[in-house]
């Protein structure tokens, strides 16, 4: 079952934006952090973004605090450091929570289309990565030690 297109995104400067602008595409979202063991993840995600962006795909970043306060900057301090560490240009959206009953819509949907491991649907630390096929249905879950290099042929399979 797709993941509806019609969830409400707000990019990472403020702009309202809804899943539906990426109709048609493959996707790759993640939640990310900066201060994270796995935030070196930002230049393999990227390199998966500019091998792939020009097939239909991209990688969509949710910043997000709730693993060890390892995102704590605001939107403006985030989108500062990713460029400039990492230069990310794939989109990126305000911080967002992924578990509990303030999860956002489209983590709570991934969530129930891939659970983890045992059937749990919480994620369990940063850098959790959900690969949607063009129809936006949830093709895999990845654990936050997967890292994107490894990832090429099944975001292949899926364009």
């Amino acid at each position: 079952m797709p993941i509806p297109s019609d969830i409400a995104l707000t990019t990472i400067d403020g702009k309202a934006e809804t899943l539906g602008a990426f109709d048609g595409k493959a996707l790759l979202i993640v939640n990310v952090a900066s201060k994270c063991g796995f935030t070196p993840q930002y230049e393999g995600l990227e390199a998966l973004y500019r091998r792939f962006r020009d097939r239909g795909f991209a990688v969509l970043g949710f910043p997000c605090d709730q693993f060890g306060h390892q995102e704590p900057g605001d939107e403006k301090e985030i989108a500062n450091f990713c460029k400039l560490t990492y230069d990310v240009s794939f989109p990126m959206f305000a911080k967002t929570d992924v578990n509990g009953a303030d999860a956002h819509p489209i983590y709570k949907a991934i969530k129930k289309a891939a659970p983890g491991l045992l059937g749990t649907e919480a994620i369990k630390w940063n850098f959790t990565k959900f690969l949607l096929d063009r129809k936006h249905d949830v093709v895999r879950r990845y654990a936050p030690t997967d890292k994107p290099e490894a990832l090429g042929l099944d975001v292949e399979a899926v364009l």
